[in-house]
């Protein structure tokens, strides 16, 4: 066992986490919702040239992760390791974490909306976490926030009459972790996310607002995503 490297790393990661401003983001994100280095600047009270000098250096030393979506990078903990380490080292300190994240959007588009030609929303949030738990999806080497789908997920897909091997065939992202802008947690990109959407529009899982990107669960659409998901709650 290298001692003195091992040293040397847990006295750099104790050091990025040390600094006031730093420790501020940290707890911050310790609610499992993504934010922007603007959001972050501002709970950590600097301004945004120096919040983003802090988050290089917590992702050097791999305690945060960044997701570039659009014109926006959006910051989570890099890992439940780091969540669980920074948890503790409250318990040691006798503090619990900053003010947690409170989203404002208007309900009907917080619980499902369309992005794009995929679903959005806390409806689809689950639907993302729910495919994760089961296996069907699994990161790949291909860019941050890149899925495949395993054999399980390709059948599961199939029983919904997706054609799986067209989807690989297209020149777009086959699957991709979405940062949702009211759950600021991830839902289903990519053609995987657009297919799922399109089933669950011609099943009538889910309608179409007339005026706004909302989308209403039907009860069919409550019985069917519980009985093909797993989704609870819904």
């Amino acid at each position: 066992m290298n001692v003195e490297g091992i040293d040397a790393s847990l006295s750099a990661v104790a050091a990025a986490i040390a600094e006031p401003a730093r420790t501020r983001m940290l707890c911050c994100l310790m609610d499992g919702h993504a934010r922007t280095s603007t959001e972050l600047a501002i709970v950590a009270e600097v301004s945004p040239s120096t919040a983003s000098v802090h988050l290089a250096r917590l992702k050097q030393q791999r305690l945060v992760k960044v997701l570039a979506q659009g014109k926006h990078r959006y910051y989570s903990l890099e890992s439940s390791s780091v969540a669980a380490a920074l948890e503790s080292l409250m318990a040691v300190a006798g503090r619990m974490p900053l003010d947690r994240f409170v989203p404002n959007t208007p309900p009907r588009l917080r619980a499902a909306r369309t992005c794009y030609d995929h679903m959005a929303g806390a409806l689809a949030v689950s639907l993302h976490d729910r495919m994760l738990h089961l296996g069907w999806l699994s990161t790949t080497a291909a860019g941050e926030g890149a899925y495949d789908l395993d054999h399980s997920g390709e059948r599961a897909l199939a029983g919904l009459g997706v054609d799986v091997a067209a989807m690989r065939a297209q020149r777009r992202r086959f699957a991709c972790a979405c940062v949702d802008w009211s759950e600021r947690r991830p839902h289903l990109g990519g053609a995987v996310g657009a297919a799922l959407l399109k089933v669950a529009l011609q099943r009538k899982w889910v309608l179409k607002d007339l005026d706004s990107r909302a989308l209403g669960l039907t009860p069919a659409g409550r019985r069917e995503m519980q009985g093909h998901f797993g989704l609870e709650g819904l």
